[in-house]
């Protein structure tokens, strides 16, 4: 017993000794891998830990602004206290943002508008946030796995009822949250997005400065907004602009370096001079930590402002062309409102027709149904309609040109019949006329003549069928698209309407074509085409902008000239000036003479302008109530054009008699009179 004692006693000293050099041998390696790591690879993995990231972000300037042909702002940018929120690089988590917005909506108060377009899905995310255990439990162990991780959110929030969130459409508190929130979630990393920037109040602004150290990311400063100095006048001309990328043009404006929180032009001139008008972006150098903190950040760039636009628009002229249209539909519609119960709309357009530029142009619409006048200025490019005679000077030079009729040939202008067509006759049997008679006094049968042998049929003879070419359709609408009917006026706007193009092949059609009640077109194509007579046959792009001007230093004042927007001619017409001159006179004929259809309507002042320009009524109907389409095209003075100008009345209601309100020459009249006493150049005056 003592030998086997002894021997465990000797066994145990070499066991222990065995302990301690294994536990020595794991000190040791590991004592080497921290020399390792210390100073073989210290400096590397010190690196790592103070390895920052530089980004470049790039943040919206104030856009350019529009001025008048005086030099007076249309559109400019006011300051105004606004509330941002800059998220960190990778942006803020979710919970973070719901935070953030909690706290704000304690403070300030988002406008009406943002919490009335509230979605469904806004509603069921802030639930999901509010109940995310009671949510996640809607959707089974089985489903998360065959779904990834967005299909398994999207299935959530479909089990979300509107008896779970329909509390929350109450709750004005929450409604604000999500309001705020939904800035946040638009919102880009290290570049300012604003919250609101309207109405902000004093004590919104001083509180969320007290408060930003609780609000990451939160700030207040100064914006900009638009305005507007002359009340809406040219409204939709002008556009709008709004904040986002505008849906299903995101791979436009992403490929152009726009960001999801920028402002863009959205509608007329603000969309079409989009490219000078946001100016070049501020950048700014952020240097951030691996926690995405920021640690220094540098000015790289300050950017500038938008060019700014100089307008060929004279806002007083302008505002009281609208002015003028508003009170003659008034008129129209309160004096005869039996007969104008269908009257809602009066456009004009008036413009220079040796270079396009537009100096006023005006849409007033009567909402019936708010009892209220509105401007719709985008009408004069939009709103097309039959026109009437005020096309006859078109087909006479299409019948000139294709031989179809000569200067000087005489028509007998009698009721026309043919076989299965009910009767086609001017408004009065003229007898024989020549064609500048049948503009001076309107004849439809002329036209009618001239449109037949286009067609190819010379023997047209009463009560029977008539043969004629079905191209005369095509030929007619090619010398109309030349002085710009039916065509794109290329007018400086995103878009226009080129108006309808009639598609049946009658014999009554064609002869419907040829004064202007087939096919329709907007009072800028008439603008455009009585200038092109006017100016001797070159179609020229009307215009709104004139001028482009760099940035400047002084408040509302034009900067140093950019670019001069030069007359831009589209086409000239294949008529020859002997041709052109002859519809010229014709339409001399139809203000200055004792017949031409317009002269009983002028006033004595008007008279003295030396006008030329051609009446038009198209017959239409609503309800069963007959009405006409109202036109009238002019320039003056006849020998030498220096403003054109293009007016449309649609619906127009017949008054007892036979007659209607002179609303068309009510409106020439008073706009020409105003334009010669108060705009035109002091040496061309009246």
């Amino acid at each position: 017993m003592t030998k086997k004692r002894r021997k465990k006693r000797a066994l145990l000293p070499f066991r222990l000794n065995i302990l301690f050099v294994i536990v020595f041998l794991l000190f040791s390696a590991l004592i080497l891998q921290l020399g390792v790591v210390q100073i073989i690879n210290g400096e590397e993995h010190q690196a790592v830990l103070e390895q920052t990231t530089n980004d470049i972000a790039e943040i919206s300037v104030p856009r350019g602004m529009i001025y008048d042909s005086g030099g007076n702002v249309i559109v400019g940018n006011e300051p105004v206290y606004s509330i941002t929120y800059t998220p960190p690089k990778n942006g803020d988590p979710v919970d973070k943002r719901l935070d953030i917005a909690t706290k704000l909506a304690d403070i300030i108060k988002m406008e009406d508008k943002s919490t009335e377009k509230i979605t469904e899905r806004e509603y069921k995310e802030y639930w999901f946030l509010l109940n995310s255990e009671e949510a996640n439990k809607r959707i089974t162990a089985s489903e998360k796995e065959s779904l990834d991780d967005t299909e398994v959110y999207d299935t959530t929030l479909k089990r979300i009822t509107e008896d779970d969130y329909k509390e929350l459409e109450n709750d004005e508190k929450a409604k604000q949250i999500i309001a705020i929130k939904r800035e946040l979630d638009s919102a880009t990393e290290l570049v300012p997005h604003v919250i609101k920037n309207k109405d902000v109040s004093e004590r919104e602004y001083a509180t969320i400065a007290e408060n930003m150290g609780d609000m990451s990311g939160i700030n207040v400063t100064t914006d900009w907004t638009r305005n507007y100095p002359y009340d809406g006048s040219l409204q939709g001309i002008l556009g709008g602009i709004k904040t986002g990328i505008p849906e299903g043009e995101e791979d436009y404006y992403k490929s152009r370096n726009y960001q999801l929180n920028d402002r863009i032009g959205t509608s007329g001139l603000e969309k079409e001079y989009e490219s000078l008008l946001k100016g070049d972006k501020k950048r700014v150098r952020y240097v951030t930590d691996n926690n995405n903190n920021i640690v220094s950040q540098e000015v790289i760039s300050e950017g500038q402002r938008g060019q700014d636009l100089q307008l060929s628009i004279n806002m007083d002229f302008q505002k009281e062309l609208d002015n003028i249209v508003r009170d003659e539909l008034k008129n129209a519609i309160n004096r005869h409102p039996g007969a104008n119960r269908y009257l809602e709309d009066a456009m004009a357009v008036m413009l220079n027709p040796n270079t396009g530029e537009i100096y006023a142009a005006s849409g007033q619409h009567y909402n019936r149904e708010n009892n209220e006048y509105e401007s719709a200025d985008m009408n004069t490019v939009f709103s097309a309609n039959a026109v009437g005679s005020t096309v006859k000077g078109a087909t006479l030079l299409a019948g000139y040109q294709e031989g179809a009729v000569t200067m000087g040939a005489q028509f007998l202008d009698t009721p026309m019949i043919i076989k299965d067509t009910p009767e086609k006759s001017s408004y009065k049997n003229m007898g024989w006329i020549n064609d500048l008679q049948a503009l001076q006094m309107s004849s439809n049968v002329y036209m009618f003549n001239v449109a037949l042998h286009i067609g190819g049929e010379y023997n047209q003879k009463n009560g029977e069928s008539v043969s004629f070419d079905q191209d005369a359709f095509r030929i007619l609408r090619n010398y109309y698209n030349q002085v710009g009917l039916g065509v794109e006026t290329g007018v400086d706007l995103p878009s226009e309407s080129v108006g309808y193009v009639g598609t049946t092949g009658q014999a009554g059609n064609l002869l419907d074509f040829s004064i202007g009640q087939f096919d329709t077109y907007t009072t800028m194509q008439l603008a455009q085409y009585v200038s092109t007579i006017a100016n001797g046959g070159y179609r020229i792009k009307p215009h709104f902008v004139s001028e482009i001007h760099e940035p400047s230093n002084e408040k509302d004042k034009l900067g140093p000239l950019a670019e001069t927007k030069s007359p831009e001619i589209l086409n000239k017409i294949t008529a020859t000036d002997e041709q052109i001159e002859r519809v010229k006179t014709g339409f001399e004929m139809v203000f200055q003479t004792t017949n031409g259809t317009a002269s009983r309507h002028l006033t004595e002042k008007a008279k003295s302008y030396n006008i030329a320009g051609k009446t038009g009524t198209a017959q239409t109907s609503k309800n069963g109530t007959d009405l006409e389409n109202w036109t009238l095209i002019g320039y003056a003075d006849a020998d030498n054009p220096e403003i054109a100008f293009a007016i449309m009345v649609p619906n127009l209601g017949i008054i007892s008699g036979g007659q209607q309100y002179p609303i068309t020459y009510n409106i020439a009249n008073s706009a020409l009179e105003y334009y010669y006493e108060h705009t035109a150049p002091e040496e061309e005056e009246k």
